[in-house]
């Protein structure tokens, strides 16, 4: 009939509800160095928001006060997860980000120069452990295409150059020198071998990046209005910040889109189910690749949570799934232990 279905018209709101009740405090964890941390929500910015959750972030902000730092993640890539943040997270919360912090890999970035397939379970090609600047350069485009539509949102850039044991010096200060032309801060961070004391440069850049931005006034902006149609919002994350010529709906999306717009929902922002593995839905297309078209298989309404995702290309809502599901093994013994969960 075209008319929407509640959780209580299915029964279950109430079933819901209790499993909420405890799931809408964040975790209050400490790193093992100590320093405060909550987990709430985040995870898979390629087929959900991937960002915590914003009562997990103000009630960080509410403990640091007024003059402190509150770091919150928005998950890979940045042309997803990043987009998310700022055009849903931010519309929601009203509050507004002094800083992105782009991480960077020099070994991803080889990937985007055009370096052998990086396969789960093999070895990694020594292309990867030994220095190639030519290899490197060419895929800095794909930084810098994540600084510039960083910039488009108004909001300063601090490129975070996560550094291996295999980088070599003559790599980090490639990556660096990309990401300063592209118009961001660049810090080599070592934390990955020295924990936080190798992360205070960077922690450096940030509080200098977010004292700009104090000084110089916040000027953060949405991609697109509430105001705009679905498919016009749709498209403009695609041409914007993907780099596409355009989209193709296919006849359900365009009817679901239709629908939904015609039932009040055509206001919401826009939650892009996609690969992150390229700019593109095509994984195999690194770097930056140009003309191609999105396709948007299909769309649904969370119309709780406040969006509608358009699923695009071939992207499964549920990826990464054993065909043995893990429930087979989880039992309970006599004794009461649980079993089977790791």
């Amino acid at each position: 009939s075209g008319e929407p279905i509640t959780t209580d018209d299915l029964g279950v709101g109430g079933a819901l509800a209790v499993l909420m009740k405890e799931a809408i405090m964040p975790t209050l964890m400490q790193t093992i160095e100590k320093t405060p941390c909550l987990i709430h929500a985040g995870p898979f910015a390629n087929i959900a928001h991937g960002n915590s959750s914003i009562l997990a972030d103000q009630i960080a902000l509410k403990l640091v006060g007024e003059d402190g730092y509150c770091v919150t993640e928005a998950g890979f890539g940045a042309d997803i997860g990043m987009e998310k943040f700022f055009n849903i997270k931010c519309r929601y919360s009203g509050l507004t980000p002094q800083c992105v912090v782009l991480v960077a890999t020099v070994r991803a970035l080889k990937t985007h120069g055009g370096g052998p397939a990086v396969k789960p379970g093999q070895p990694l090609d020594p292309v990867y452990k030994q220095e190639n600047l030519e290899l490197l350069g060419a895929g800095c485009c794909n930084m810098q295409h994540h600084v510039r539509n960083a910039l488009k949102f108004g909001v300063n850039v601090v490129v975070a150059v996560n550094k291996f044991a295999t980088d070599t010096e003559n790599e980090i200060a490639l990556v660096k020198q990309k990401a300063e032309e592209a118009g961001a801060i660049a810090v080599m961070s070592n934390h990955w071998a020295l924990g936080g004391a190798g992360a205070i440069d960077l922690a450096n850049a940030v509080v200098e990046t977010c004292a700009k931005t104090r000084a110089d006034g916040n000027k953060f902006k949405f991609l697109y209005p509430l105001e705009m149609s679905l498919v016009d919002k749709i498209t403009k994350i695609c041409v914007e910040i993907y780099g596409a010529d355009g989209i193709k709906l296919e006849p359900i999306a365009e009817k679901q889109l239709e629908q939904y717009e015609k039932q009040g929902y055509g206001n919401l922002p826009i939650c892009m189910a996609k690969t992150h593995l390229s700019l593109s839905t095509d994984p195999s297309l690194k770097g930056v690749p140009t003309g191609f078209t999105v396709v948007v298989r299909e769309a649904r309404a969370s119309v709780g949570a406040g969006f509608v995702y358009p699923l695009l290309g071939k992207i499964m809502t549920i990826p990464g799934l054993p065909t043995r599901p893990g429930y087979y093994n989880i039992d309970l013994k006599p004794d009461g232990t649980i079993v089977g969960l790791f």
